[in-house]
C-alpha cells in the first residue's frame, strides 16, 4: 500500500478553491450564505492549523500533563457547546453536562485502553487523544439533543406534570416518559449510524487511517471499537445528564420550580 500522500500549501490553496467556487455558487441562486461561509471557511483553516500544531507539540512533548491538559480544555469547550444548545437559563446545567460527559468519556476510555487497545502506556497520545476526541464529540450532540428535549419538553408540560404532582406522584414519576423520551431521542443518531456504517457511507476515522497507509481490515477493526465506545458513552452521559436535568426544575419540597 502506498504511503500517505503529504499535502504542502499549494495542495491546500488548491482545496479552498472548490470553497470559492461554494461561495460562487451561493451568489448565483442568490442563498445569502457568502458571509457565513467565508467565516467557515477561515474557522476551519484557523482551526485545524492551530489543532496540528498543538497536536505536533503534544505528541513530541510526549508528556502526561500535557495530554491530561489538552483532553481538559477539549472537555470544557465540548460541555459549553452542549450547554448552549440545552439552555443558558439554569446555571447548573453546564457543571452538570461537563460532569456528565466527563464519567462517561473515563469510563469509556480506561475499559477500552486496559481491556482492549492495551498501549504501553495509559495516556500514549496517539491512541487516547483522537479516541476522547472522537468520544466528546459524540458526546457532545447526544448531550445536546436529550438535554434540549428534555428541557423544551418540561418547560411546555407544566400543567401535566403539576397535575400528576398533586395525585401524588413524585417528581421523578411525574416527568419519567418525558425522560425516556429525551434519552430516545438522544441516542438515535448514533443508533442510526451503527445500523447503516459501511454499507452506505465510510467512516470518516476508516478513510483517515486507509489513506495514512493502515490496513483496511484493521482500520476497520478499530471503527468497530469506536462506535460500540461511542454508544456506550453517549447513553451513559444522556443518563447522568437527564436524571440531573430533571431535578433541577425541582425543589426539596418536590414542587415544580421552573
Amino acid at each position: 500500500m502506498q504511503e500517505l500522500i503529504k499535502l504542502d500549501l499549494v495542495d491546500l490553496a488548491s482545496a479552498t478553491a472548490l470553497m470559492a467556487i461554494v461561495i460562487g455558487l451561493s451568489v448565483w441562486e442568490n442563498l445569502g450564505l457568502e458571509l457565513n461561509l467565508v467565516l467557515a471557511t477561515g474557522r476551519t483553516i484557523l482551526q485545524l492549523a492551530v489543532l496540528g500544531y498543538v497536536l505536533d507539540f503534544i505528541f513530541a512533548f510526549d508528556n502526561a500533563w500535557a495530554v491530561l491538559g489538552f483532553l481538559v480544555l477539549l472537555l470544557t469547550i465540548t460541555a459549553i457547546v452542549a450547554r448552549n444548545r440545552i439552555t443558558q437559563k439554569i446555571p447548573q446545567v453546564l457543571p452538570l453536562v461537563w460532569g456528565s460527559i466527563l464519567l462517561s468519556t473515563i469510563v469509556a476510555i480506561l475499559y477500552t485502553n486496559f481491556v482492549i487497545i492495551q498501549p504501553n502506556r495509559w495516556y500514549e497520545p496517539q491512541y487516547v487523544i483522537p479516541l476522547v476526541g472522537i468520544l466528546l464529540g459524540n458526546a457532545m450532540n447526544a448531550a445536546a439533543i436529550a438535554g434540549e428535549r428534555l428541557v423544551n419538553t418540561i418547560n411546555n408540560s407544566h400543567i401535566e406534570i403539576e397535575t400528576h404532582l398533586s395525585l401524588g406522584a413524585t417528581p421523578q414519576q411525574a416527568i419519567a416518559q418525558y425522560r425516556k423520551d429525551a434519552i430516545r431521542a438522544g441516542l438515535i443518531p448514533t443508533v442510526n449510524q451503527m445500523m447503516i456504517i459501511g454499507l452506505v457511507t465510510i467512516p470518516g476515522f476508516v478513510a483517515g487511517q486507509i489513506l495514512s497507509g493502515v490496513n483496511a481490515l484493521d482500520a476497520a477493526s478499530y471503527q468497530i471499537v469506536i462506535m460500540f465506545m461511542t454508544a456506550f458513552a453517549n447513553l451513559l452521559t444522556i443518563i447522568l445528564l437527564t436524571r440531573g436535568l430533571s431535578r433541577l426544575f425541582f425543589n426539596s419540597a418536590a414542587q415544580l420550580v421552573r
